[in-house]
């Protein structure tokens, strides 16, 4: 390291300490660092200022969103053109309000139409909201237009990350080329295991056919042209009842509480710990999925003690064999099911 790179360390390190910083100090020490970096590299303005821009807004959701670190969150993606009058805005009201009662908070792009009608249920308590700035759309809802309540993006790709990042659930309703975005986002996430498993649901107005046009997609032209697997879709729940929509967003939750991959094996923390014969049950049944060995009752892994990793629940480990997400979805859902967790 040369004399200017050290100068420059120490200069990063004194920042540092004159404001007060002690904890995370690598990552915030990584942070600044990189700055500077972009400033030596010679890197354009535009480049720049979108560096700038994403970690403002970034710093700004964070904020936002810190409070209600504790609360399940669900996000409602849908159309900015539904009506009030069309079925579907009730629908999403209606499967807010209900969430909303049971303690979940629900996070919308704040802006008309489906967005507002899920702020709306939810309530100015328990909506939160990410905007976007568009030249051509709406301003953010009403519900959730406070300071305290919403936060302005520039950038889709970083308000996607919000929208995504804190919630443990998401809704779907019919939209156009930003909700199909944002369905397909989320369906690529979980596939490519980048995002832990959480309940998707692709709800309709009672009587609607929009997402079973996309489902008959999949079935009939994806899995056959071998570019999805053929269970990849089992992940998702297509309905038109607000109350199963509902049940599987709290349902999901009910045993299953968390995973880790540690090396090749997978870690499902749950809630209950489940009896021998369970086990046995769940080994019968999931056992094709395995690389090899069994589905096991485990003590938490030397990792997850030194993380301080959910070490209070118990947990069952098992050797996954790639590319099995539908799999381990059946294998969450009759987790959840076991006479154990209820």
């Amino acid at each position: 390291m040369s004399d200017k790179d050290l100068d420059i360390t120490g200069a990063v390190e004194a920042i540092m300490a004159e404001a007060g910083i002690t904890e995370n100090t690598s990552l915030v020490r990584r942070i600044l660092t990189t700055g500077l970096g972009l400033g030596q590299d010679d890197t354009s303005r535009l480049d720049l200022k979108i560096v700038a821009s994403a970690l403002t807004e970034m710093r700004d959701a964070f904020r936002l969103f810190r409070p209600y670190a504790g609360a399940p969150k669900v996000t409602v993606f849908g159309s900015a053109r539904t009506q009030a009058d069309d079925p579907l805005y009730e629908q999403a009201r209606s499967v807010a309000a209900v969430l909303a009662e049971q303690g979940w908070m629900v996070v919308t792009g704040a802006g008309p139409g489906i967005m507002q009608a899920a702020a709306e249920g939810a309530g100015e308590k328990m909506a939160l909201g990410v905007s976007i700035k568009l030249p051509f759309e709406e301003k953010p809802n009403a519900v959730v237009a406070k300071d305290t309540h919403s936060v302005e993006m520039k950038y889709f790709f970083t308000r996607k990350l919000m929208l995504v990042k804190e919630s443990t659930g998401f809704i779907c309703l019919p939209g156009g080329f930003g909700t199909l975005d944002e369905m397909f986002e989320l369906l690529t996430l979980q596939q490519t295991g980048k995002a832990e498993p959480m309940p998707i649901v692709l709800l309709d107005a009672p009587g609607g056919t929009f997402w079973r046009g996309l489902e008959r997609f999949i079935r009939d032209t994806l899995v056959p042209a071998g570019v999805i697997s053929a269970d990849d879709f089992d992940r998702v729940l297509v309905t038109d009842d607000a109350e199963a929509a509902v049940a599987e967003m709290t349902g999901f939750w009910r045993n299953y509480h968390s995973l880790r991959w540690i090396e090749d094996v997978l870690v499902l923390r749950l809630k209950n710990q489940p009896t021998s014969t369970e086990i046995a049950a769940l080994n019968t049944e999931f056992g094709h999925f395995l690389v090899d060995g069994a589905i096991e009752s485990v003590p938490p892994h030397a990792v997850e003690i030194a993380d301080g990793d959910a070490v209070e629940r118990p947990r069952i480990s098992l050797r996954l064999r790639q590319r099995e997400v539908g799999g381990l979805y059946r294998l969450i859902a009759a987790v959840n099911g076991l006479d154990s967790a209820r």
